[in-house]
């Protein structure tokens, strides 16, 4: 039975149309990427709109051919990319805007690129790590670069993953970027991912944090550029620590790049940033965690079935955030068996 929506909800929804009739007419044709980026993290705080429900009203439009989708392919792999434009845009604005775009999108996908950029904000989460040491010693981590003095980063760094901790073995599925150990022996596992899109719940890279996490016997923690509010609302019960950049780091050897999909003509991703140096927020975040994570690690033993069972697939979205409510209500888990297929209610707010 659909859903009946309240009146914020429905303006919420003509507000995201709205916006994307505005940027494509303005821009010819963008990528998701771009239409997030100027809709859901650019504009007055009130009228941004999260990837979503932006994703939602789009579907929506396209299938009415009030917004009109098109595919090239792009990257290594040549995965087909989706750009929009609207009905009325003329074929020639169309491709003349393709022709100045697709090139500078399809950089951003080179392999030998996007193994740099996510380098790029593990090397500031390692600095930001060092200084944490040098300032409370008695906090441990492992994960470390051991050329950062020797070349530019125009070529990759040599990483030294975590091996052992308190003799468990960090191998093969367990792998994270860096583990964190406070005074009183938690154990942070720290994942870095240096992406554009959002991090919902459901995506893969949490599920496979939350298994790496369960392995290691530790507090899972994500840094990466925007995370929304549900994921936070969902994971943080659990004991699941976040820290959103707001910014995508690229290396300083790519400074052309970077000054191109800045500008707003083009991809318009206002918020890169050069240079792997933690900025001042990631350093307050790193420096706090050791008063976090006994809480956090208190959270994550009472939740741990349930983080476990939704990493390996055992739960269902639904049924994993569903569950987690409940058990910090106090209340029942089991779900109906109507009740284990139904849509979790969208984060609106």
């Amino acid at each position: 039975m659909p859903r009946t929506l309240t009146l914020r909800q429905i303006n919420r929804l003509a507000l995201a149309e709205k916006r994307l009739f505005s940027v494509l007419r303005a821009h010819g044709v963008a990528t998701d990427r771009t239409l997030e980026q100027k809709i859901s993290d650019a504009g007055p705080a009130n009228q941004r709109i999260d990837p979503h429900i932006l994703t939602q009203v789009k579907t929506r439009l396209v299938e009415e051919h009030r917004i009109l989708r098109l595919t090239r392919t792009a990257g290594r792999k040549g995965a087909a990319t989706p750009w929009y434009h609207l009905p009325e845009t003329p074929a020639l604005t169309v491709e003349t805007r393709l022709s100045e775009l697709h090139d500078i999108h399809d950089r951003t996908l080179d392999h030998r690129f996007t193994v740099r950029l996510g380098q790029t904000l593990e090397i500031a989460i390692f600095q930001a790590l060092e200084t944490l040491h040098a300032e409370q010693p008695t906090t441990h981590f492992f994960g470390s670069f051991r050329d950062l003095d020797e070349h530019d980063d125009s070529t990759l760094y040599s990483k030294i993953e975590p091996e052992a901790i308190s003799g468990r073995p960090v191998s093969g599925r367990s792998v994270v970027d860096f583990v964190l150990i406070d005074p009183a022996g938690n154990r942070a596992a720290i994942e870095a991912k240096n992406v554009r899109q959002w991090l919902y719940p459901d995506r893969q890279e949490i599920r496979d944090l939350l298994l790496k996490s369960c392995l290691l016997d530790a507090v899972p923690v994500l840094i990466a550029r925007r995370i929304p509010y549900v994921t936070f609302s969902v994971l943080n019960r659990c004991g699941f620590l976040i820290h959103q950049t707001y910014n995508q780091l690229y290396p300083s050897a790519d400074h052309e790049l970077a000054a191109l999909v800045k500008n707003k003509r083009l991809l318009g991703y206002h918020d890169v940033r050069l240079g792997n140096q933690p900025d001042e927020r990631l350093l307050r975040f790193i420096r706090q965690l050791p008063t976090l994570l006994p809480e956090a690690r208190a959270r994550f033993e009472d939740f741990r079935d349930l983080l476990h069972g939704y990493a390996t697939g055992d739960h269902s979205y639904q049924s994993f955030a569903g569950r987690a409510r409940r058990r910090q209500r106090g209340e029942p888990q089991e779900f109906e068996p109507a009740e284990e297929h139904e849509e979790p209610e969208p984060d609106w707010e």
